[in-house]
């Protein structure tokens, strides 16, 4: 699996922006048990890397950097639209937003993604 953006029209023309892979590997937190350990306790994760949070319904969800030791970039999206993009510091970071997917990822992978943009995940 691997996670695509698909940048929304350039304001200032009607061309679009090429799409870019943002990570070859993808794991989901699909079980409670993955969905509370996130990354935490992780030193680190590969370039390619990205952990994928799917619900069934959109509503406000939470994340918090406790015992993650390494900043992270995460992508709020609903309807497979981007919402919200943010950096989150390690041990301090808290965030929260309406979502029914969550990506997180190596900081600054997500730096030329933005709020109207498109997030894939293709097989």
């Amino acid at each position: 699996m691997r996670l695509v953006h698909h940048p929304s029209t350039d304001d200032d023309s009607s061309a679009k922006r090429d799409r870019e892979t943002l990570a070859t590997t993808v794991d989901l937190a699909d079980s409670l048990v993955s969905q509370t350990l996130g990354l935490m306790f992780r030193r680190s994760i590969p370039d390619d890397y990205a952990l994928a949070f799917q619900f069934d319904s959109i509503k406000t969800r939470d994340l918090h950097m406790l015992f993650v030791f390494f900043p992270i970039d995460t992508v709020w999206v609903v309807d497979g639209v981007v919402q919200r993009v943010e950096t989150l510091r390690p041990w301090r970071g808290f965030a929260r937003e309406d979502a029914d997917l969550i990506v997180e990822l190596p900081a600054g992978t997500a730096a030329d993604v933005d709020p109207g943009d498109r997030l894939v995940l293709e097989e």
